[in-house]
């Protein structure tokens, strides 16, 4: 479970660190938006290295799956973009994979 609460934590942190590049570039914001980018960025790549796992690559393969459904929410609430059903759906699989990886039973140590 601390495992999904840092991934959500890096997933705000990412889109969060993103976005600031994007409202620079794409919309026309004070190049000052790049300093709060670059912090958040920075806190996500911490944040990851949190999770609970022995392997970084699974690490980050189970997180892309929490990365994906933030995105969308992201986009919801940050700019009004409501995910559509095939948004959902696409998530959802994202979701189930992640705790495929995530929560698998392992017969061997990783």
């Amino acid at each position: 479970m601390t495992s999904l609460l840092t991934f959500c934590a890096a997933a705000l942190m990412e889109i969060a660190g993103c976005f600031a590049f994007w409202a620079w570039l794409r919309l026309d914001k004070s190049p000052l938006w790049l300093i709060p980018g670059m912090l958040a960025l920075a806190l996500f790549a911490y944040l990851l290295t949190l999770a609970d796992s022995p392997l970084a690559g699974r690490a980050y393969a189970a997180y892309g799956g929490i990365y994906i459904a933030s995105a969308l929410l992201w986009g919801w609430a940050m700019e009004g973009n409501r995910p559509d059903p095939w948004d959902v759906i696409g998530a959802a699989i994202c979701l189930v994979g992640m705790s495929v990886i995530l929560f698998g039973p392992r017969s061997l140590p990783a």
